[in-house]
This record gives C-alpha cells, structure tokens and sequence, in this order.
C-alpha cells in the first residue's frame, strides 16, 4: 500500500465518528461507530488473498489440465479447442473437468445447495460426454461455486499444467474470473467461450 493512503483511511473512519459526536451527541456518535465497523468488517471478509495460485512451473504435471466449466461444453468449436489442447500436453494427457456450483442467492441463505449441485452434475454430464466424443477421457468434480476459488481448492490435489476455463460470451461473473486466473496463475491458462459472440 502507499503510504498516502494509510492516512487518508484513517481520516475517511475517524472524520464521520468524530461529526456524528460532535452534531448529534454520544447516541448517534456511537451509532455511526457502529455502522462504519460493520463495514471494515464486511470489506475485511470479502478480501481475498491475492497471491499467485496453483503450483509452482516446476511442480507443475505437464500432462495434467485442468477444465473448469462455467457453461456447459458442448459446442463443436468449443469441445474441438479443449480437446486440442488436452492433446497438446506432454505424453498420456489427464483431464479433469470441474463444475463449479452455481448456488443462488436465497439458496445460500437457506442452505439449500441440493438443486446447484444437481445442475453442477448435468453440466459435467454433458461436457464429459462430449470430451468422450472427441476421445479425451475426463474425471468430473463439483466444486465451489466461485470459480477462482474452485480453481485454487482443486490445483491444491490436481496440480495441472494447464487450466481451461470454459464460460458463455454473456458471462460477465465467468470474464471475471477468466481476468483473475490470467493474472494470479503460475500455470497455463486458456478462456473458450462459447456462444453467438464467440464464433
């Protein structure tokens, strides 16, 4: 961080507590504490590490990628380019292919993940199905629902070479993603989309 910043962090926490007491007593003083602790607190939670992830180049199995499916993989063009490069790997290629769950918003609170793991499964139904098609044999895992993360939990027992991302061209969450795997893999990483604006 620069060291400007710092001050101007402190300022922007303490300057609102120090005018609520100052305008409106110890009740709102304390209140306005409240709500701007809430919210480091908040920020501190959805910060995420931001170091590089996967295993080291040299740690790396060259023969092993890794294919994350944000949509479903069954577009001509788009199993012809994952195939191609699972082939392209050194020797025997391995494969696997993880879903991760898309679990919406009332869902989480609910703990209702049932039907997201369900829809996780059809897509790595499809998908596999259509890599089997093209002779590439997969093994298939559910995994989290933020594909960074899902990223970085499977290269801790998988440790690809390569990871492929897979998403629609409307997915802004999977370009997302596909920006923070370029950035912070310290492996190869390939982004196939599939879709009208892909072609």
């Amino acid at each position: 961080m620069s060291p400007w910043k710092l001050p101007l962090i402190v300022a922007a926490i303490a300057v609102p507590i120090a005018f609520a007491f100052f305008l409106g007593g110890p009740g709102i003083g304390v209140g306005v504490g409240a709500f701007v602790a809430l919210g480091i607190v908040y920020t501190a939670v959805r910060q995420r590490p931001r170091g590089g992830i996967g295993p080291a180049p040299a740690s790396a199995d060259g023969q092993r990628v890794l294919v994350v499916l944000a949509d479903r993989l069954e577009e001509p063009r788009a199993v012809e380019e994952v195939a191609d490069s699972i082939a392209a790997a050194d020797g025997e290629a391995a494969a696997m292919v993880l879903a991760p769950a898309h679990v919406g918003f009332l869902d989480r609170w609910a703990s209702d993940v049932e039907a997201a793991r369900r829809e996780a499964q059809q897509r790595l139904v499809v998908s596999v199905a259509a890599l089997a098609a093209a002779g590439v044999e997969a093994e298939a895992r559910v995994g989290d629902e933020d594909i960074v993360q899902a990223v970085e939990d499977q290269l801790g027992s998988f440790p690809a070479a390569q990871v492929i991302l897979v998403s629609a061209s409307a997915d802004a969450g999977a370009t997302q993603a596909a920006r923070e795997l370029r950035a912070r893999l310290r492996t190869g990483f390939r982004h196939v989309v599939t879709g009208p604006a892909a072609r």
